[in-house]
């Protein structure tokens, strides 16, 4: 079985996540949506919250899995005896911080990654760009699956 995490804080999920995980699913048997946890960081929504928008927007996919985890991500890619972190690329500035860390990752505990390119409609969504509108009010459905509020 080849195995996928395609891994990030998903606060919130977007459009762009959906595009790139839809796309890669005929080159994986499974792909989980790990969200990683960093006590450090603030989210805007909750772990909970997060892990239940994701769970929601792919319920009718049973190649996707939802999970959880700390620590690095290529140990759990180890835990899960997930061979690839798939990553989705919206411009070469996304390329160049990347691919260190793909590096690394491979280098240090033999995961490869998997860049996929976002759809140019897409490519302009982010976490952050939603989080900015939601902070102020905004209406952010567009950039987002159904059931993120």
């Amino acid at each position: 079985m080849i195995k996928a995490v395609f891994p990030g804080s998903f606060d919130p999920i977007t459009l762009g996540h959906v595009d790139i995980i839809e796309r890669a699913l005929p080159l994986f048997d499974e792909i989980i949506v790990a969200i990683g946890i960093n006590a450090e960081k603030k989210y805007m929504w909750s772990l909970d919250d997060r892990k239940a928008f994701l769970e929601k927007t792919f319920a009718r996919e049973p190649k996707i899995k939802v999970a959880t985890y700390t620590g690095l991500t290529a140990e759990f890619c180890k835990k899960v005896k997930a061979r690839y972190i798939l990553r989705g690329l919206r411009n070469t500035s996304d390329f160049a911080y990347e691919q260190t860390i793909a590096q690394a990752n491979d280098n240090a505990f033999g995961v490869d990654s998997m860049f996929l390119m976002g759809s140019p409609e897409m490519s302009y969504i982010s976490s952050t760009v939603v989080r900015d509108i939601a902070r102020h009010g905004g209406d952010y459905s567009s950039f987002v699956p159904p059931g993120v509020q």
